[in-house]
């Protein structure tokens, strides 16, 4: 073997092994991103943790104690009120970090953030991310795009519960988080969804009816699966292209 050929496979290893902490490759966008001196950096303080359903990352008013890169799963940003109903303001899968206030000097949260469809991420200690951020620029400069993206989400999201029918909401949720999990199928609850889009079960029940009538989902036992995507994105409102144009957009015309 030449010695060309063996520092190259050589170079291979170490990307990938810096791609991976406690053997779990890393599928964070935002990690994934980062130069290789960040990335070891962050890594290096990083845990991989397994998320359940409903474990909650940060609450309301707490301390952040700990911050998530998600690498599977979903996480939920609700906005709470004081009679303790919720709503759904954000989604957060591998593409995105729970725990935001801490990049520009908050340690607590005005949303509260916990997992909707099971999953894993890399937590660091809310400590240790604020002590590399001023050594990580790269780092900084991608959470605060994330938290413009995340602010998009609430945005939009704000206007679709107010102005769009259920089972239109209903359809832009489930393609959100097919984009995000990267999975046609997920078990949720008609009271889970209820919260996440700020309406009562029995219009879920309707509105995933109306759907399931049309072949777009298949609903069953908390099980729904997206059947027909192409038809799913007719079917629901405008917020969602909008989301996706605008995210585009960035994309093509990073600062």
């Amino acid at each position: 073997m030449s010695k060309k050929l063996k520092r190259a496979r050589l170079q291979t290893a170490d990307n990938l092994a810096a791609h991976e902490v406690d053997g779990q490759p890393v599928h964070n966008s935002i990690l994934s991103s980062l130069p290789p001196q960040e990335r070891d950096a962050i890594l290096s303080k990083a845990k991989f943790v397994n998320l359940p359903t409903h474990t909650l990352l940060n609450e309301i008013a707490a301390p952040i104690l700990q911050g998530y890169f998600m690498n599977s799963g979903l996480a939920s940003i609700l906005n709470v009120m004081s009679d303790g109903k919720s709503v759904e303001v954000g989604l957060t899968g591998t593409e995105g970090f729970v725990g935001l206030p801490l990049t520009v000097g908050y340690g607590t949260s005005p949303t509260r953030a916990l997992m909707q469809i099971q999953g894993s991420a890399f937590r660091i200690a809310a400590k240790q991310l604020v002590e590399l951020l001023p050594t990580c620029p790269t780092l900084e400069r991608r959470l605060n795009r994330y938290a413009q993206e995340l602010n998009l989400q609430g945005t939009q999201i704000a206007a679709c519960n107010k102005l769009h029918p259920v089972e239109q909401r209903l359809a832009r949720w489930l393609l959100m988080s097919q984009d995000r999990v990267g999975s046609s199928t997920f078990v949720l609850t008609q009271e889970f969804l209820s919260h996440m889009l700020g309406t009562r079960r029995a219009s879920v029940t309707i509105a995933a009816g109306t759907l399931q009538k049309a072949g777009l989902i298949t609903y069953k036992r908390g099980r729904v699966k997206i059947e027909k995507r192409s038809k799913l994105e007719k079917a629901s409102c405008e917020c969602y292209q909008a989301l996706r144009d605008q995210m585009k957009s960035w994309s093509r015309n990073p600062a």
